[in-house]
């Protein structure tokens, strides 16, 4: 097992958190990665106003039953399979709780949303403000409905626009598509037609079709980059006229997992990724990587020594 491998679960009981455990019980299944299911949640000192004015004191004895059966029902599902699954109950706000774990985690895995009971409570907005903050990948897992599961993941699609937050969200689905064994696609958007976000300043008289060979051209620099040391790893790329979210969201529908950046700032970042994450976290059919602009790897991130409910790190 690769002890320095961790995927952080955050859980409610909601069947969108458990189904973040399922996705990420397979994917350590695929490397040895151990699994931490987690159950963050807020203990006010007071409830409502009684009828006298007074507070009647919080017992947060039913709160942490309700939390740990959570937890076990979490743990319980990861139970015959090949990976190793610790767990622990953290007071605090969940969002917040997660974030700071994250500087010490490999990846973290979460529902699309709460669903009731605990779910309203406990995690809340998590899964839209983990990938916002959050100092390693957040992959969010929306509820599976129907048709094929998410797991294994066969077909990856990365958005790169030239930006250092792209290169980064490239070098991690390259990554992932090696794990997996995955094919790996790249979209490299460019929102010429008309419509909102369009590049409506560009003169009638400018060939799109260059444009867009352009945009391939250092699309092509940018994946062969990515792929230094991972010559397993086959990459097909596209450049295309189109707004990128829309275009992720898409290809959301027919693959097992989207990659993108947390953010973009210069070259064609501004025109291309913009509210990119958030608007593939909002329409995506499939699971959803967000990788931070700084992330484990990072120099300001390896030299902390950072206290986990799984061990130092």
């Amino acid at each position: 097992m690769a002890e320095d491998k961790v995927i952080l679960v955050g859980v409610d009981g909601s069947p969108e958190s458990l189904g973040a455990v399922d996705w990420a019980v397979d994917r350590a299944a695929q490397d040895g990665s151990r699994v931490h299911v987690l159950c963050a949640y807020s203990l006010p000192s007071f409830t409502t106003a009684s009828l006298d004015g007074g507070y009647a004191a919080l017992d947060d004895s039913a709160i942490r039953a309700g939390a740990e059966a959570v937890v076990n029902e979490a743990v319980g599902r990861a139970q015959g399979r090949d990976v190793t699954v610790t767990s622990s109950l953290e007071t605090g706000d969940p969002a917040g709780v997660l974030v700071d774990l994250s500087d010490a985690a490999t990846m973290t895995v979460v529902g699309t949303r709460g669903g009731g009971g605990f779910a309203d409570r406990l995690l809340g907005t998590v899964s839209s403000a983990l990938p916002a903050h959050g100092r390693c990948p957040t992959v969010v897992v929306p509820r599976h409905t129907e048709g094929a599961a998410y797991t294994p993941v066969k077909r990856i699609v990365v958005g790169v626009d030239g930006s250092e937050s792209a290169h980064k969200a490239l070098q991690w689905a390259v990554s992932e598509a090696e794990v997996w064994g995955a094919e790996l696609t790249a979209i490299a958007a460019v929102p010429m037609a008309s419509g909102a976000g369009a590049l409506a300043w560009l003169p009638a008289a400018v060939d799109r079709e260059q444009v867009l060979a352009d945009v391939r051209s250092g699309l092509d620099r940018t994946v062969s980059q990515a792929l230094e040391g991972h010559s397993g790893v086959v990459v097909r790329r596209h450049a295309l006229d189109g707004n990128a979210a829309e275009l992720m969201a898409e290809f959301s529908t027919a693959v097992d997992l989207v990659v993108v950046g947390s953010r973009g700032r210069g070259g064609f970042t501004g025109l291309l990724l913009g509210s990119t994450s958030q608007g593939v976290l909002s329409h995506a059919s499939c699971p959803v990587m967000v990788v931070p602009s700084r992330h484990k790897d990072d120099k300001r991130r390896s030299s902390r020594n950072i206290a986990t409910p799984w061990g130092r790190a």
